[in-house]
């Protein structure tokens, strides 16, 4: 079993005749996700190497039965995009655009709450279930099939964990790219309780990074309403306070939110917390084989 994606996925690509959304659409389909159809605009009728292009979501829907979107649309059309999927009855949207407008996302996160809608991302490089799906630009061939649940806030650091543990030959039931906007669809805890349901999954890491206070948030939820173990990766120790690093998310504001802080919430919740992506990885192997 995975989380949000797997092998009865029924992929739609909106943008898919888009340069981006072309090259990872049937990258996608290319490890084995069942990406049955695209959306632009104007363009229905074509079709991108065998996959149909629809107009609407509403039309590759009701021809493909899809049920999963990613979302390669320009910032200033993502959030109508992601709306459109939700009124089309898509129930997972994976949203790989970034720079959309806050205000944009505080009314779009209201709305797909109120409809049930799962969102992952903006900003985020998607989900992966190894050796079942693949939506997103997440480079699959690092990652291998096994027990450990990873989710992040950072695209790149997500990489180089799941290659560590690869390296110590350990796997991954699904990869959850967050995103590390100030607004994203799912949390850290939305995903940690799917893998706390997940039989397949064994442990967890998480991977979070300075600015707010979402892993604290987390740290609570698993001291509260996790059996399994779970480990951590905090990125930003010598990151200065008060600057943006990296993610628009990523920014301290006096004592709040510095990866000291978040450290110590974490290791106060009993989750150890490595100091880099390597002994991350030897910690979840020295758990595997306790």
């Amino acid at each position: 079993m995975s989380i949000l994606v797997g092998r009865d996925t029924r992929l739609v690509v909106q943008g898919l005749t888009g340069s981006e959304g072309r090259f990872h659409g049937l990258r996608n389909r290319a490890y084995g996700t069942n990406v049955v159809a695209g959306v632009t605009p104007g363009k229905g009728g074509q079709e991108v190497e065998g996959i149909p292009v629809f107009d609407t979501v509403a039309e590759a829907v009701s021809e493909t039965g899809a049920d999963t979107s990613l979302v390669f649309v320009p910032a200033r059309f993502a959030a109508d995009a992601v709306e459109e999927a939700a009124d089309a009855g898509i129930e997972t949207v994976v949203c790989i655009t970034e720079h959309i407008p806050v205000h944009d996302m505080m009314r779009l996160y209201a709305l797909l709450q109120s409809r049930g809608v799962t969102l992952v991302g903006p900003n985020c490089p998607g989900v992966l279930s190894p050796g079942r799906a693949n939506v997103g630009i997440i480079p699959a061939e690092v990652f291998r099939e096994g027990v450990v649940g990873l989710v992040s806030r950072s695209g790149t650091l997500t990489y180089q964990i799941g290659y560590e543990l690869a390296q110590l030959g350990l796997g991954n039931s699904t990869i959850v790219g967050i995103g590390g906007d100030p607004i994203v669809g799912s949390s850290f805890i939305d995903v940690l309780a799917r893998f706390e349901a997940d039989p397949e999954t064994e442990m967890v890491v998480l991977v979070g990074e300075i600015g707010g206070d979402e892993e604290e948030k987390a740290a609570r939820f698993v001291q509260q309403s996790m059996r399994k173990p779970v480990l951590a990766y905090i990125a930003g120790f010598a990151a200065p306070a008060g600057k943006t690093m990296g993610h628009a998310g990523a920014i301290i504001s006096g004592s709040s939110g510095t990866a000291q802080a978040k450290k110590e919430a974490l290791e106060a919740a009993g989750i150890a917390v490595g100091t880099t992506p390597t002994e991350v990885a030897q910690l979840v192997a020295e758990r595997e084989g306790a």
